[in-house]
């Protein structure tokens, strides 16, 4: 097990990457079928006809996943990911059956906190990439990590 890391452990620029995880048109529709129920994430036939031409995930199994990647094989961070909100959001590409993803992340900023010495805030950048290496979707996440006391 690796050991978690505290706000004192981790530095601008650095970076981490999950491992990857291959989406199949059944979750793609499932997660549809739940949360977000268009033409476009349900069936082939209709989705040949959007402006996705094809099967696509929705944008928010796509970070739901990657979320789960982060939380499975991203950086253990002690107190696990608590974050204060996300910046800049966006999905580049659709998300495919058959695609497989990884995410990853880079330290952008850190600030110790001035009210509460006993943590920090630190913004890490996300990118999930697609199995050719493309981007399909990033966002800026906005983390409180526990420092070292």
């Amino acid at each position: 097990m690796i050991a978690p890391l505290y706000f004192d452990d981790v530095s601008v620029g650095l970076t981490f990457t999950t491992a990857a995880r291959r989406i199949t048109a059944e979750e793609i529709k499932a997660f549809a079928r739940e949360y977000d129920p268009q033409p476009f994430h349900l069936d082939e036939e209709a989705a040949k006809a959007s402006p996705f031409g094809g099967l696509a995930a929705s944008g928010w199994h796509t970070t739901a996943l990657v979320m789960r990647l982060i939380v499975e094989s991203g950086p253990p961070l002690a107190g696990g990911i608590v974050g204060t909100g996300i910046d800049e959001l966006r999905w580049l590409r659709p998300v495919r059956p058959g695609d497989e993803l990884r995410v990853t992340l880079e330290v952008l900023e850190m600030q110790p906190s001035a009210s509460r010495p006993t943590r920090g805030r630190v913004r890490m950048r996300n990118t999930a990439l697609a199995q050719d290496g493309e981007p399909v979707m990033t966002f800026i996440a906005n983390l409180v990590l526990p420092r070292r006391v």
